[in-house]
């Protein structure tokens, strides 16, 4: 099965060999993508940077780490590519920011598709995107730049996911939504077919959502309630 094509047509055919990414961040999101990115992929993680103030060590598996405002010195985007790997923070928009600044330094940002997720010939993704395991996007779809989507994620046909949104784990979106920008859609949260989810929206772990939503809105599902008896009293088969 082919591999999904990208939406960033800026790409110079200078840039079409370089392999080398530098990953903005030193969480668990970037260290988890370091090793997506070595072990299933094309790409060679050459080091990490991240904004100095935040700056804890110089170095995280076993790789430099160089604050931001230093990062052109030490890997010249004419030589190395970047993908930002940080999670939800502000709504996403820490992450948008940093998209942002790294392209106007010159960078390349880049995605990473798992070949363990289902995808078919002719989707569109755009820069700086995360496809995890187990993630099956079906025909028609478009996922747009900056977008992270968790391991076993389900996008329905026709689907569009617009710019700078993270889907958690177990997330299944039926065909025809559409996903407006700046959306955070927690763990095995459900989406109805043709449902719009306006910007800014946090959809809570669990939630099922049947009808639009509206901008900037909270969606969240009661947690699940305790029972008066334990769990040895229980007729389990």
């Amino acid at each position: 099965m082919s591999r999904p094509k990208y939406r960033d047509t800026q790409t110079t055919e200078r840039r079409e060999g370089i392999r080398s990414v530098v990953l903005f961040g030193n969480g668990a999101v970037a260290t988890t993508l370091c090793i997506l990115l070595t072990y299933d992929s094309d790409y060679d993680v050459v080091g990490f940077t991240v904004d100095r103030p935040y700056m804890t060590a110089d170095r995280l598996l076993d790789l430099p780490v160089m604050p931001f405002d230093r990062v052109v010195s030490v890997y010249p985007p004419d030589r190395h590519a970047m993908m930002v790997a940080v999670g939800f923070t502000q709504m996403n928009r820490l992450r948008a920011e940093r998209c942002r600044m790294a392209k106007e330094m010159g960078y390349e940002l880049v995605s990473y598709v798992s070949s363990k997720a289902t995808t078919w010939p002719g989707l569109v993704i755009g820069q700086n995107c995360r496809l995890a395991d187990n993630c099956v996007v079906q025909p028609f779809a478009e996922i747009g730049d900056d977008v992270f989507l968790g391991n076993g994620v389900i996008i329905g046909h026709h689907t569009v996911i617009q710019d700078h949104c993270f889907v958690a784990s177990g997330v299944v979106i039926a065909g025809g939504v559409t996903l407006e920008p700046y959306c955070f859609l927690g763990i095995g949260a459900t989406i109805r077919n043709g449902v719009t989810i306006a910007r800014e929206c946090v959809i809570g772990a669990g939630s099922v959502i049947l009808e639009n939503t509206q901008e900037k809105g909270v969606y969240m599902t009661e947690s699940a309630k305790t029972l008066n008896i334990s769990s040895d009293q229980l007729m389990l088969r």
